[in-house]
């Protein structure tokens, strides 16, 4: 990447859960951002909750974004991107077909048009996932700390295998999009360079247009299944992050020069369970005193058995971490007056 700040950033997925929080940090900088998305009336939402940054952004409507060639006509004066869409993830009958080659040719997708003749692409920093990174299939020696170093070790057979649950391939669309953008960016020699992120779940606040709590992301159900009375509590899964604090980390990886050509783990260092997220929510809500369950040993934080490295992004990103009280407090807030 040039010395020179970019100006002028493309955002995709930026009516998402993920992506809303990038374009306002995005905005608050002072950048200007146009933001991909699949729904016109979305990112008509989205313009009309930040009227004072009419001047600064601007939405196209991209439906399908594995296609080659649907970015071309978008990239006009574009010196950025932040590429956070990814194929909405339903129950499928064809990993392959439904799940895998989309999220691989997505990224194709931006990635070419990112290289067109004329392009003024410095950089593109890509989210991927730890789905990428850990080894589901067997289990770490306690206090093991999964680095960027790390790929999950899933074959494209054994993702794309009929037999292999939606999970399975789901794991497998992280992994070999993010290789097929390392592998785009060496054999075409690309002006640009990429970095890409992979985070854990991502909790907290939302800012992208949702009305009602089912609309939730995925994490944050989970999460706000607890506040609602889930019991038995979910299983918790190692690894958080604070999506304001993601969107951090993409913001600084777009923004610190030595960024480029790195991978990072994105994951708080604090570690979490649903028991801990329990105890808090019953503590901090009057109102949950009587919904929570107790149905569970209190002062659990935590009952991983293996960890992420959140040093290194936040030392070399400069990047400081929410704590997940915080991040619990926020969204159940949030939450309950959406669903009052």
């Amino acid at each position: 990447m040039s010395s020179q700040k970019p100006s002028y950033i493309l955002v995709t997925g930026a009516t998402g859960f993920i992506g809303a929080h990038v374009v306002d940090n995005l905005l608050a900088r002072g950048f200007s951002v146009r933001g991909s998305t699949r729904s016109k009336q979305k990112g008509d939402q989205m313009k009309a909750a930040r009227p004072q940054y009419a001047s600064k952004l601007d939405f196209v409507v991209v439906e399908d974004f594995t296609q080659v060639g649907v970015f071309d006509s978008v990239m006009d004066d574009i010196d950025a991107v932040i590429h956070v869409a990814s194929p909405l993830f339903y129950d499928t009958t064809n990993n392959e077909q439904e799940l895998i080659l989309p999220a691989i040719n997505g990224v194709k997708s931006i990635l070419s048009a990112s290289a067109k003749p004329g392009s003024k692409v410095q950089r593109l920093v890509l989210t991927s996932s730890v789905s990428a990174v850990i080894n589901p299939s067997s289990t770490p020696a306690p206090g093991f700390t999964y680095t960027a170093v790390n790929w999950n070790p899933l074959t494209y057979e054994e993702a794309i295998d009929p037999k292999s649950t939606a999970v399975t391939a789901y794991r497998g669309s992280k992994k070999f999009a993010e290789l097929a953008a390392w592998e785009f960016v060496k054999d075409q020699k690309t002006k640009f360079d990429l970095v890409t992120l992979c985070p854990p779940m991502v909790f907290g606040p939302v800012v992208h247009p949702v009305s009602t709590v089912q609309q939730l992301n995925e994490s944050n159900m989970v999460l706000w299944s607890v506040a609602a009375g889930a019991d038995p509590l979910p299983e918790t899964r190692p690894g958080w992050i604070d999506v304001r604090d993601l969107a951090e980390v993409h913001v600084q990886a777009l923004l610190t020069p030595e960024a480029g050509g790195k991978r990072f783990v994105a994951a708080s260092p604090e570690t979490f369970s649903y028991e801990y997220a329990a105890d808090i929510i019953r503590d901090e809500f009057e109102w949950a005193k009587d919904v929570v369950t107790t149905n569970y040993k209190t002062g659990e934080k935590s009952s991983a058995s293996y960890g992420f490295d959140a040093e290194t992004a936040a030392r070399e990103l400069g990047v400081k971490y929410r704590p997940f009280k915080e991040t619990v407090v926020d969204l159940v807030g949030q939450m309950r007056e959406l669903a009052a």
